[in-house]
């Protein structure tokens, strides 16, 4: 189970980290990522890691926001500065018990998944 939380409303160029923390695994083990959606559009990847530490980021997001995970508290973070409107989604992380060659932000890479935390950057 993948429960996320930290989302919040906040002013443009502020910042959030959200958190999703997980049971019945270990994200050592895995890939895990963060994805966000907004109504009438697909769920779109923004950073994804593996076991190795290895990461990868949306273009948008690049030089912004960073994922990181703490294998002690079995949370993934995703720390997000200069906010911006158009990063207004709803933000689900999702994990793979499997290593992700390529692709791994692509939702279909994913088996499990949390249920949502919304964020809102005001302008």
């Amino acid at each position: 189970q993948l429960v996320e939380s930290g989302g919040a409303s906040v002013e443009a160029g502020g910042s959030l980290t959200l958190s999703c923390a997980a049971s019945g695994s270990t994200f050592d083990t895995h890939c895990m990522a963060w994805f966000r959606q907004v109504p009438g559009k697909d769920r779109e990847g923004v950073a994804a890691m593996d076991i190795d530490g290895v990461t990868g980021y949306q273009d948008s997001v690049k030089g912004r926001f960073a994922i990181s995970h703490d294998n002690a508290k079995n949370t993934l973070y995703l720390q997000m500065n200069s906010l911006r409107p158009e990063d207004t989604a709803m933000y689900y992380c999702a994990l793979q018990p499997a290593y992700i060659l390529s692709d791994r932000l692509s939702m279909g890479k994913y088996s499990y998944w949390g249920q949502g935390t919304q964020v809102t950057v005001l302008t």
